[in-house]
């Protein structure tokens, strides 16, 4: 469950670790960065921190903040009235993040699916992205990302985010969740 003082001290983190990198947020980014806990009570194991430059009606720009071995839950952005779903590149800005997407599964997986999730993770197909490395995703095509030990930031674009749509395997995430008192 969200706090605010947890989203507070997370914001803070997350700034630190952008502006460490040269990433300069103003004030109004620094006070909407979306902590994504997804309701699972886990943010140091499954979640992200967003970062949203900019999400218009044709394209939208994100950072996407991970934490060290933090895990963004597999998903897909499945086609909303006529438009196909949500395509998205993600462009490594630091550290090293395994992207899993549909396809032939990898001999070797270096991400670990976290403990007593096991179910709700099915591709496989392991893409290593470093810093300066890029791969976009087809839209409605399930995928997971996790960052390595040092933790990662990935730097999104992608046609419009209609994050409430998202699908995921896993029926306990809540991808839009309220924040509360402490």
């Amino acid at each position: 469950m969200l706090t605010h003082s947890l989203v507070q001290q997370t914001q803070k983190r997350t700034t630190e670790m952008l502006a460490n990198l040269g990433i300069v947020l103003t004030p109004q980014e620094r006070d909407n960065i979306e902590i994504a806990e997804l309701g699972l009570g886990e943010l140091e194991r499954t979640g992200l921190q967003i970062v949203v430059y900019v999400n218009t009606d044709r394209y939208c720009a994100k950072e996407l903040v991970l934490f060290p071995r933090q895990t963004c839950p597999q998903h897909k952005h499945p086609p909303i009235g006529n438009e196909q779903g949500k395509m998205e590149t993600f462009r490594c800005r630091w550290g090293k993040v395994w992207l899993y997407v549909e396809g032939e599964r990898g001999a070797t997986l270096h991400a670990h699916v976290p403990v007593g999730s096991e179910p709700y993770y099915t591709v496989f197909h392991e893409i290593e992205l470093n810093p300066g490395e890029q791969y976009t995703i087809p839209p409605d095509t399930w995928h997971w990302f996790q960052a390595d030990a040092e933790g990662a930031v990935v730097s999104e674009f992608s046609s419009t985010s209609r994050d409430e749509f998202d699908i995921f395997i896993d029926p306990r995430i809540k991808r839009i969740q309220e924040v509360v008192e402490d």
